[in-house]
């Protein structure tokens, strides 16, 4: 199927930039990359490029927006790359702890919203090796904050901070106060004392979940995109040039905006090629997947 579309990218491409605009006019949009081999041309070797993903899915908080995850490659991990995808873009980005995101944010910019489950991790990885009581209660202590996630998924963003701010907030200042009060128990260059050093900086930039109902606690909705991608470079191993890693955004971005609505995507981008080519580019959202949905439907 992707090799498929890969033949096609010249037609499909403005069919995925028009997912990317519709993705930025989001409130919300979650924001990850990750590592696959590109052939480095003349020496029969390859070079680590990039996949980035940003999401755009409102369904946790009962938007009836349709969800879309758009991709993008590029040759390298530089800054520029998230920088020039995401310029112009005033909303609120769920991202990881990367320094390349951080020109992103700002007064008038886009603003930052830090990864809880990342947190977590942290002391997920020191109890696994040292079943540390301290590390335990971390993980218990965030296991507090994604309890209330569960009530709170589905519903609106005004019931979701209510429900935050009666039941999630004062489990997320304990939690803060605690790690505050820890931390000189251990030395500053011991794992633990890291990952509570790590937790109280993203948790400044975690806190604003509490207070609107259109964030996320973490950022899995991007990791989740990613999944495809780790699963395929197993199979195609590399891609083989700059070319070649763009048409595979694009087919990402097609393939995987269909699945997360539920359309067979090979039916509807069979349609669109019987179409795009006498079509408006103006009009050009007209022929996005929720739209051939439900026509179909």
């Amino acid at each position: 199927m992707a090799e498929w579309v890969g033949k096609s990218t010249t037609l499909l491409t403005p069919l995925a930039e028009a997912i990317a605009r519709y993705v930025k006019r989001g409130v919300a949009i979650h924001a990850d990359d990750t590592p696959v081999k590109m052939l480095s041309p003349g020496n029969k070797k390859t070079k680590t490029a990039r996949v980035w993903t940003y999401v755009r899915d409102q369904r946790p908080w009962a938007s009836g927006d349709p969800p879309t995850a758009w991709y993008e490659f590029s040759i390298d991990r530089k800054k520029q790359h998230p920088m020039g995808h995401l310029d112009g873009y005033l909303g609120w980005v769920h991202a990881d702890d990367y320094a390349g995101y951080n020109d992103i944010f700002g007064t008038g910019k886009a603003s930052e919203m830090a990864c809880m489950a990342h947190v977590r991790r942290k002391f997920v990885d020191i109890f696994d090796g040292t079943s540390s009581a301290t590390a335990e209660e971390a993980i218990k202590r965030i296991a507090g904050l994604y309890a209330v996630e569960k009530m709170a998924k589905g519903k609106t963003p005004e019931e979701r901070v209510a429900l935050r701010q009666e039941h999630a907030k004062p489990v997320f200042d304990d939690l803060e106060a605690w790690l505050h009060e820890i931390l000189p128990r251990y030395s500053g260059k011991s794992p633990m004392a890291k990952a509570i050093r790590y937790a109280l900086s993203r948790m400044k930039k975690a806190r604003a979940y509490l207070d609107n109902g259109s964030l996320a606690i973490d950022n899995n909705a991007a990791e989740r995109a990613m999944k495809p991608v780790a699963i395929g470079r197993k199979n195609w191993t590399f891609a083989g040039a700059e070319g070649g890693g763009k048409a595979m955004a694009v087919a990402y971005t097609l393939i995987e905006t269909a699945k997360m609505n539920g359309v067979d995507s090979q039916a509807w981008l069979t349609d669109v090629l019987t179409r795009i080519a006498d079509h408006k580019i103006t009009r050009i959202d007209e022929l996005l997947p929720w739209h051939y949905a439900a026509h179909a439907a």
